[in-house]
């Protein structure tokens, strides 16, 4: 017998007998319910026998028999009714537990989220792919087929999304082309670290979704619930469900906030802020302009996370602010980093290393956040360096910088879409997944080993709108990505240090040495940063205009 737990007041586990009972009584249960018909195998024990020496064991049961793929509405409603009046914790059963667990998923379906449903029973190793239509319709059989059908259907409608959307109409105006994503703003994220040091307006980073969609583009504003590949099947919030012929998925990256214990009831108080939120951004410079002595945390959890360098940006940022206030030495500024580098790419670091002195930072590598409590003023930290016992360290603080832990996208890491740590999974070369061939994704949310940044969206955006016509056209994919991403990394106001690299950590640069010398502070790359890439991204890259992001084409073997 293998019981699998499913909730703290359910599990479920294949056909039992008689002699399993007192073990299931030894584990807690306190009620059985049997989901198998009888006389469907000829080993099983009837219900009214398993009843009667539960009965003798002080066990309580229940009857609702399923027959094997054909779960009814009713019975999920019986099921539910079933958990809320018998005395748990429960132990339900058929021939292997997956009726049960898709009753226990449509029972459900009203009180919690597709994701948590999908995420809890995969992880009790079933799959609720064939029935998840009915979970995001409440848990009821959906009445309707396809509500609309698109050539073309995007995922996402940030960085990423909008520009691949844009490429596409620029090929072919006459593609019918959806975009789905409910947001009303569209955020220029790489300037949050601006406006945390105090060089841009928040509000100069945002803009309304609908002005930024590309005419032509239909908007779906809605949630995606779940993808059904076979069926060439995206299933909205609500049950709708949207075809498609070909499918974009682009939807960023989920800031895991609720992982640091106290750290979402701090969040813009207490000298706790953040430049990955556009409402704390702004809080950030307020706490570097009123800080005058003390101790200063900046964190930078696990990877992957998106712009790898926006951590330490903020603390560049804020020790050059206090440089020039001339309130540096009364600072104590501590870099806590998860991992065992300052930089991915070892090239750029010995520029990094001078500003780290410069500052007087401490870097404090293998120091992972994992609990905050801000009204105190600590923060805790799991070290776990090499070869060595996970050690937990408290610090005190005056103000500290969190980057949060991040994750793919729920509804992306429970999908058909995603590889064993949750990512859309992808040839690294042509950007399209790799089991579904209709299917490419971009952005954050897949798993090539590139830096997720908006200037890696910039050059991806081309490449899958190139395949995407090639595969149209019905020829093999044209344009290949070579893991390009870029970190401007701001080390002082007014220089920078541009960061370019793709795969495996080779340098990229974009531009001649003697005009801009990468692995070197370059005031002309603050230039670029603060006066030229805002218009790229808003009037190139978002409107299809590929400046200087021409598609690598595909190299034939011969």
């Amino acid at each position: 017998m293998e019981i699998k737990t499913l909730t703290a007041g359910l599990s479920v586990s294949p056909q039992i007998t008689q002699a399993d009972l007192q073990t299931i009584k030894d584990n807690g249960f306190r009620s059985v319910i049997c989901n198998r018909p009888d006389g469907e195998g000829a080993d099983q024990p009837t219900f009214e026998e398993l009843a009667e020496a539960a009965r003798s064991l002080g066990l309580e049961t229940a009857y609702i028999p399923i027959v094997a793929g054909k779960v009814a509405d009713e019975d999920a409603a019986t099921f539910g009714d079933a958990l809320r009046d018998l005395p748990g914790p429960v132990l339900a059963y058929c021939r292997t537990g997956t009726r049960s667990a898709t009753l226990w998923s449509l029972a459900q379906a009203e009180t919690l989220s597709v994701a948590d449903i999908l995420t809890t029973t995969k992880a009790a190793g079933y799959d609720m792919g064939g029935v998840v239509r009915r979970i995001t319709n409440g848990g009821k059989t959906p009445t309707d087929r396809a509500d609309a059908s698109y050539d073309t259907v995007i995922v996402g409608a940030g960085a990423a999304g909008i520009a691949v959307a844009a490429s596409l109409r620029s090929r072919s105006p006459d593609m019918e082309i959806a975009i789905i994503d409910p947001a009303d703003i569209h955020y220029y994220q790489p300037g949050w670290t601006m406006v945390g040091g105090g060089i841009f307006d928040a509000q100069d980073t945002a803009r309304t979704m609908g002005s930024l969609i590309p005419k032509g583009v239909h908007w779906l504003k809605s949630a995606v619930a779940a993808f059904e590949p076979k069926e060439d099947v995206v299933i909205l919030d609500g049950c709708r469900v949207v075809k498609y012929k070909r499918l974009i998925v682009c939807p960023g990256i989920k800031l895991d906030w609720h992982k640091v214990e106290g750290l979402v009831e701090t969040l813009g108080k207490n000298g706790v802020t953040s430049n990955y939120r556009y409402d704390l951004a702004p809080y950030t410079w307020e706490l570097v302009q009123n800080m005058k002595r003390g101790r200063a945390i900046f964190t930078q959890p696990p990877m992957p996370i998106k712009c790898a360098g926006a951590p330490q940006k903020a603390m560049y940022l804020s020790g050059d602010a206090w440089f020039r206030r001339g309130v540096l030495n009364d600072i104590d500024i501590q870099f806590n980093n998860a991992g065992g580098v300052l930089f991915g790419v070892k090239d750029y670091v010995p520029a990094l290393e001078e500003y780290v002195k410069k500052y007087g930072a401490s870097l404090n590598f293998f120091h992972n956040l994992v609990a905050v409590d801000g009204e105190a003023k600590k923060a805790w930290f799991d070290v776990a360096k090499p070869d060595t016992p996970v050690e937990r360290v408290e610090m005190e603080f005056d103000m500290m910088h969190v980057c949060p832990p991040q994750t793919a996208p729920d509804f992306i890491r429970v999908s058909p879409l995603a590889d064993a740590a949750g990512w859309v999974d992808v040839d690294q070369a042509t950007l399209r997944h790799k089991t579904f061939e209709n299917i490419w994704s971009l952005g954050d949310v897949m798993n090539a080993p590139n830096a997720k940044t908006a200037a890696a969206a910039r050059i991806q955006a081309p490449i899958v709108a190139e395949n995407i016509m090639a595969d149209i056209g019905g020829r093999a994919p044209v344009a290949q990505y070579n893991g390009y991403g870029s970190c401007p990394l701001t080390v002082e106001r007014g220089k920078i240090v541009l960061a370019e690299f793709g795969y495996g950590g080779t340098i990229l640069p974009s531009f001649p040495k003697a005009l801009i010398e990468g692995t070197k502070p370059s005031r002309l790359a603050w230039i670029l940063k603060e006066w030229m890439l805002p218009p790229i991204y808003w009037k190139g890259m978002l409107k299809g205009r590929e400046w200087m992001a021409k598609p690598e084409k595909v190299v034939v073997k011969s």
